[in-house]
């Protein structure tokens, strides 16, 4: 399918601070990576600036999404080739209903009962994340939601686009193991229907058992450590923890 997505020596500055050092990886179409690392090793500043956002300042480097460079590209104009995110910590917006959200996402104007008597498009979408659609297509966006609810609301959002790459920033976080078990399934079977790419951040490996990543890359620092096959690195990092999997890294220890 092609080369996907190119992050090549990029350094990033977040409020005058560096915070991404030289990172390099490369996703080919079609393949799910996993970026683990501690708390604070510039994972979601990686994820943001992929997406555009302003207050990431590239200072060095290249971004590349099928061989366009996306330095002077917008957020809208990246969503608009094909690149969507999930966010760690989904926002509330009171007075924006979830259904034209969705629908927007979708390409679609928001809900009319006047042009359709009733609301086919985000109604699937919400079905294909176990949202209720009778309970939630009224509702404004994630107000009064559960930590699972945001993140399922979310990724119905991403869903919709059927973006050609997914960006989901911590989707097994603050979720309940039910919770983690349908956002686990039935992101992957939405991976293998579209065909997206994806790169997956995360600490744990609780929903990889769901997403089968091809390839696992370790951040520490704002640095990009290791690549290797999943099933090296994350036993290790298991075993170690990541202060330990580093040290042993840097002795050369470890593959």
């Amino acid at each position: 399918m092609g080369l996907s997505l190119i992050v090549k020596d990029l350094s990033v500055l977040v409020n005058g601070k560096a915070v991404l050092h030289d990172v390099s990886l490369t996703i080919e179409g079609g393949e799910t990576h996993v970026l683990l690392g501690p708390n604070a090793s510039g994972k979601t500043t990686l994820a943001l600036t992929i997406m555009g956002h302003p207050a990431y300042k590239v200072t060095k480097g290249q971004i590349l999404f099928d061989g366009q460079d996306l330095a002077d590209k917008s957020i809208a104009e990246r969503a608009k080739m094909g690149i969507a995110i999930a966010y760690q910590n989904p926002p509330e917006v009171r007075g924006v209903k979830l259904r034209d959200i969705i629908r927007v996402a979708a390409g679609k104007e928001p809900w009319d009962p006047f042009k359709e008597a009733e609301e086919t498009v985000a109604s699937r979408y919400l079905a294909m994340v176990g949202l209720d659609p009778a309970s939630f297509l009224g509702r404004d966006l994630n107000i009064g939601f559960s930590g699972g609810e945001r993140k399922r609301s979310e990724l119905a959002q991403v869903f919709a686009m059927r973006p050609r790459l997914m960006i989901l920033d911590e989707p097994d976080s603050g979720v309940d193991i039910d919770s983690l078990r349908l956002i686990g399934g039935r992101t992957g079977r939405v991976i293998k229907e579209l065909g997206s790419s994806v790169l997956i951040i995360t600490h744990h490996r609780h929903i990889l058992r769901y997403l089968e990543p091809d390839v696992a890359h370790v951040m520490y620092e704002g640095r990009i450590l290791s690549t290797e096959r999943p099933e090296v690195i994350i036993p290790a990092i298991e075993e170690l923890g990541y202060e330990g999997y580093v040290r042993e890294l840097s002795r050369g220890r470890l593959g």
